[in-house]
């Protein structure tokens, strides 16, 4: 396969039928929640924190902490509120009383929900160790539109260092096509693809909240009708086959 056919999947199809069936498992990777200091949060400035205060000053916080602070009791449900509100949902698949609780939680906390549709400031770093590890020295950029920009190989020491910017959405692939980074737009996850014996151990290495795709996870999988009831949110309950 090129590297310009490894953009995000369909969302028609199961997320493990992608790409051909290229890879043996795909690990939805979940945007923390990040928690700010009293003078970064909703409460005192109204204003989202920028990238690098983010990173500089921002501390991941699980879904499963939020879900059990606003009663959502699950990361389908979490994803569902976040979803509805930034309105992406019609109103069949939407949930404002999840939102509003969600909404009535930030606002009272020194926390603010992730960004939708790009790669989390917080886990960029995760990703970058992931192809170090691996012994690369550089990944390839997919774009999300091939038709507004070209694929690209980025060299991990200048996105590391900030003298290149990270991109925001599309994918990180791997110079060998062993493994890749997704994001989609609207999206609060990343799907983490590669080899059983490979993602399993870095995910829980870097200590990621997320979950192992059955073979019939889609996209949409905070809606139990398409077939992802239920999901395994810490590594001792992950799924690995």
């Amino acid at each position: 396969m090129q590297p310009e056919q490894f953009t995000y999947p369909a969302y028609s199809e199961p997320l493990l039928e992608a790409y051909g069936g290229a890879f043996e498992c795909v690990f939805v990777a979940l945007h923390p929640f990040v928690r700010v200091p009293a003078e970064l949060a909703w409460s005192a400035t109204h204003q989202y924190p920028g990238d690098a205060q983010i990173v500089a000053r921002g501390a991941k916080v699980p879904w499963m902490e939020v879900a059990a602070a606003t009663g959502l009791n699950s990361c389908a449900r979490v994803n569902q509120a976040l979803l509805t509100s930034i309105g992406s949902l019609n109103d069949h698949f939407a949930d404002p009383a999840g939102r509003d609780e969600l909404q009535r939680f930030l606002e009272s906390e020194p926390i603010w929900m992730p960004t939708e549709g790009r790669f989390e400031p917080l886990l960029l770093t995760d990703f970058l160790r992931v192809f170090v590890a691996a012994g690369m020295e550089e990944l390839i950029f997919v774009p999300e539109f091939l038709n507004s920009d070209p694929v690209t190989p980025l060299p991990l020491a200048g996105l590391y260092l900030g003298s290149i910017p990270f991109p925001a959405r599309g994918t990180l692939l791997a110079p060998d096509h062993s493994f890749l980074f997704t994001v989609d737009w609207d999206s609060f996850f990343t799907l983490f693809y590669g080899a059983r014996s490979f993602v399993p151990r870095v995910a829980a290495a870097l200590g990621l909240e997320g979950f192992f795709a059955t073979p019939n996870t889609e996209h949409a999988w905070f809606n139990y009708s398409f077939g992802c009831a239920t999901v395994t949110l810490s590594p001792e309950h992950w799924q690995t086959v």
